[in-house]
């Protein structure tokens, strides 16, 4: 097994703003693993909340690649265990190997993922698209530069009932909201009044990420459903986010790759919790490893490709909302870059 890593820096269309932090850039690193004439590509992202680095990443893979490089045939699941034993620490970068390896794996059985999975793509939900935190002026030309079925809209402002209010006038779409731990319990269950009324579906989380009392408050009183993030990284906090959140938004760097998503999407639904996957604005190569999850998923948050200007690779495709496969094995990705 051959390894090959690769760093971009993704240009976005507009500076990204959220309660915490804005910017203009987002770091990439680019896994793909070669073996048996098959190439799988992985990717994973920056951080600084979570203290990620494209150059700590890559360090730490390099440590691995021995051990990467004696793979023979495991499946997905056992690579995973292997790899988190020498990779537990840094799961952004196991998360580029994992859904490298899916890829590879899938491709040299010569389907697709989601085929190789047994899921059905009959029913697949439909990704929104993330207004950032502006200007109410620039926030609408944003919406109206792209007109879409679904908008996440990030707040955390002392204007966001206004903001909402102003962006309702301009389009009908389904109106979702991130708050980024920005919002105190009171605010959040002030707001959830106001949103509902404005057509919001749920709210993602609004109070800091370890407010367990707060989260269990506002789960109790909400008249809108909330979805956690922040308080959701490892397998591990499903269980924790039970009786405190409506349902878990699961981002596949954080986690460590698709394998541990889709046992966190498993163990969401049997304790009867909504099952999202976010992204965090990768390229083709991330969000089309996201698309294969979307028949177990009741919301998805897959845009990144529309936010940014210098896409490295070919792979799904997004139109109005609606995600449309690659003709190819794996998750269907190609680089171009």
């Amino acid at each position: 097994m051959k390894v090959i890593l690769r760093t971009f820096d993704l240009q976005l269309k507009h500076t990204f703003t959220i309660s915490r932090v804005s910017y203009k850039t987002q770091p990439i690193l680019i896994v793909e693993l070669q073996s048996d004439g098959y190439s799988g590509y992985g990717e994973t992202t920056s951080n600084t909340y979570y203290k990620n680095t494209v150059e700590s990443m890559k360090s730490n893979l390099e440590k691995i690649i021995p051990f990467i490089e004696s793979v023979a045939n495991e499946t997905p699941e056992e690579f995973w265990h292997k790899a988190h034993q020498l990779l537990g620490h840094d799961m952004f970068a196991l998360c580029a190997l994992d859904n490298a390896y899916n890829d590879w794996y899938a491709r040299k059985k010569g389907k697709k993922l989601y085929e190789l999975w047994g899921y059905s793509i009959d029913h697949n939900p439909k990704t929104d698209y993330t207004i950032g935190i502006d200007s109410i002026e620039k926030m609408v030309s944003k919406m109206t530069e792209l007109p879409w079925p679904i908008y996440k809209i990030k707040l955390g402002t002392k204007e966001d009932i206004a903001i909402v209010t102003e962006l309702r006038k301009h389009t009908d779409a389904i109106f979702r909201i991130d708050a980024n731990c920005g919002w105190t319990v009171p605010e959040t269950l002030t707001n959830a009044v106001a949103l509902k009324k404005l057509g919001v579906e749920f709210l993602e989380q609004p109070l800091k990420a370890n407010d367990w009392e707060g989260h269990k408050e506002v789960f109790k009183q909400s008249v809108l459903p909330i979805i956690a993030d922040e308080s959701c990284i490892i397998e591990e906090d499903v269980a924790k986010c039970h009786n405190h959140f409506h349902g878990v938004n699961i981002k596949l760097v954080k986690c460590g790759g698709l394998t541990p998503a889709r046992r966190m999407i498993a163990q969401a639904k049997k304790l009867g919790m909504k099952t999202m996957v976010g992204c965090m604005t990768e390229s083709t190569v991330g969000i089309s490893a996201i698309a294969h999850l979307l028949p177990e998923l009741d919301y998805v948050d897959m845009d990144g490709t529309l936010l940014i200007t210098n896409d490295i690779a070919t792979g799904i495709t997004l139109k109005n909302g609606i995600i449309q496969y690659s003709k190819e094995n794996g998750t269907g990705v190609s680089l171009i870059a």
